[in-house]
C-alpha cells in the first residue's frame, strides 16, 4: 500500500498519529509527517486505512498502483 500526506491541509488532529504511529509522526506543533515516505507494510495497513477514514480533512489518500488507474484513451 502507498498513501500521500497533503501537509498543507493536515489541521493537526493527530488522529492518524494515534491509529498508525510507525507510519505517521506528529512535530511539537501538532502536523503529522510521514514516516516511510509513504510505503506501508502489510502488518501496517489497518491502522493506516483507519487513520484514512477519520482524517477530518482528508489529507491523507491511497495511491492506486499505476496498473489500476485509469488510462487517456489514444486520440
Amino acid at each position: 500500500m502507498k498513501i500521500k500526506l497533503d501537509r498543507t491541509v493536515c489541521d493537526g488532529f493527530g488522529l492518524c498519529a494515534v491509529h498508525a504511529p510507525e507510519t505517521f509522526s506528529l512535530d511539537e506543533w501538532g502536523y503529522v509527517s510521514l514516516v516511510g515516505g509513504g510505503s506501508v507494510a502489510p502488518e501496517h495497513e489497518r491502522g493506516v486505512r483507519r487513520a484514512l477514514l477519520d482524517c477530518p480533512v482528508h489529507a491523507i489518500v491511497e495511491l492506486r498502483p499505476a496498473e489500476d488507474a485509469p488510462r487517456e484513451l489514444a486520440r
